[in-house]
């Protein structure tokens, strides 16, 4: 079959690739360069974590929603302007993950998602000629005490129930194994089977170069709607014309809601959107990926420097960037890695803002349309998108060649939100 791919992040990059592999031709569409800024998938965390299996929304949480509003530098933060058209979303959001049972629910679908994921994207990279960017070196939570990371144990717990594993570290243990971090951190979780990527723009636009080597057509265009006939597929329209074509995946990340509203899903799929800051030539680094309790933001060497990414903002996808939050990161990773120096100058840090395509319960819409079994969904991984990405790529190709698919599809059926 030929079969259009709408978006070239990782997700539709490794969709490509599995779809090649079963046989089809494959037409991708992206309005910009693979792997560029535009793209969530080129400004992520750059993690590989099996560890993930959890969604951002907890028990209690709408009690901070009155902070979220009134401090627009939070790590969590909306802006007011933006809450009405917001509210629906969140007041799903805030359900999601309201009570233990709910949590677990969400770990069990998302941890066939990550689980093995290093070992996955080390496949996929080293057909890509880009395996060197794939890093299966484990990846560490630090807080400054036991009792911190005795505070955050239902999460810890339900990822032991979800078979992650990890090391526990106390002050000397941690400061061998990072001697680079600041002193106040003086307990350590080490999850060895993690992983990381060291320039996900890089590994992304191999990917798609890729494709393109094993036959993929790469349409430099934004994807507008369908042609139906006769309640099937006959064309994907584009800013480029219409493409014609038997199959169609949706991997437009946050762009991707309009597009499975024509086909017959109104799905919530909101921006969280994410920044962060990479320092260039640092001369002190972490040599693991780390993740602060006390940030939550993921600190990682990269090809580029040191990133730290995270913050979600929730503003739309037409706001202005606050770039007062990426400085917040930059200022915070100097705490956590005190051999960085205060005065940095600024041609050696870069911002970025990118947009999570995110669903209320941070499980990604996966299956066929409602409207037309000939559309696949591949899109609103959220947090996970990276480290999902190459497993939900084989999904898809399941789907679409009408395989017995790799995974259970049903927990991530659009159908859900109804």
């Amino acid at each position: 079959m030929h079969v259009v791919v709408i978006g070239a992040g990782i997700v539709g990059a490794a969709t490509a690739l599995e779809l090649l592999r079963d046989g089809h031709r494959v037409t991708i569409i992206e309005p910009g360069p693979p792997g560029g800024e535009q793209a969530a998938s080129y400004g992520n965390g750059c993690w590989l974590s099996p560890s993930s299996v959890l969604p951002m929304s907890a028990p209690g949480l709408w009690k901070k929603v009155p902070g979220f509003l009134v401090d627009p530098l939070g790590p969590l933060a909306m802006r007011w302007r933006y809450l009405p058209q917001a509210w629906p979303w969140l007041w799903r959001f805030l359900a999601a993950g309201s009570t233990p049972a709910k949590l677990r629910t969400i770990a069990a679908a998302l941890r066939p998602l990550v689980e093995g994921c290093p070992a996955l994207h080390k496949r996929l990279a080293d057909e890509a000629g880009v395996g060197h960017l794939i890093h299966q070196t484990g990846l560490l939570y630090v807080f400054p005490s036991r009792a911190a990371f005795a505070a955050e144990k239902l999460g810890w717990t339900i990822r032991g129930e979800q078979g992650v594993r990890w090391t526990e570290l106390d002050g000397d243990e941690l400061r061998q194994m990072e001697p680079a971090l600041d002193r106040r951190y003086r307990f350590g979780a080490f999850v060895q089977d993690g992983g990381h990527c060291s320039d996900p723009g890089a590994y992304v636009a191999a990917l798609v170069a890729h494709a393109q080597a094993l036959g993929a057509k790469l349409v430099c265009a934004r994807a507008t709607g369908f042609t139906m006939e006769a309640g099937g597929l006959r064309a994907v329209t584009s800013s480029a014309g219409d493409i014609a074509c038997d199959r169609a995946v949706i991997a437009a990340g946050a762009h991707s809601k309009a597009l499975a509203a024509m086909v017959g899903d109104r799905v919530p799929l909101e921006t969280e959107r994410g920044y962060h800051a990479e320092i260039s030539h640092p001369e002190s680094a972490p040599r693991l990926p780390i993740m602060p309790s006390d940030s939550k933001a993921a600190t990682t060497t990269t090809a580029n420097g040191l990133r730290i990414a995270g913050q979600v903002e929730i503003a739309g996808l037409d706001a202005a960037p606050n770039w007062r939050r990426a400085e917040i990161l930059r200022d915070f990773v100097r705490s956590v890695i005190p051999g960085l120096p205060a005065d940095l100058p600024p041609d050696r840090i870069k911002f970025w803002m990118g947009h999570r395509p995110s669903t209320p319960d941070g499980l990604p819409c996966m299956g066929p349309a409602s409207g037309c079994a000939d559309v696949v969904h591949a899109f609103g991984h959220g947090h996970v998108g990276l480290a999902a990405g190459a497993i939900s790529g084989r999904l898809v190709a399941d789907l679409v060649s009408g395989k017995p698919p790799v995974i259970d599809p049903a927990p991530y059926a659009a159908a859900r939100f109804r």
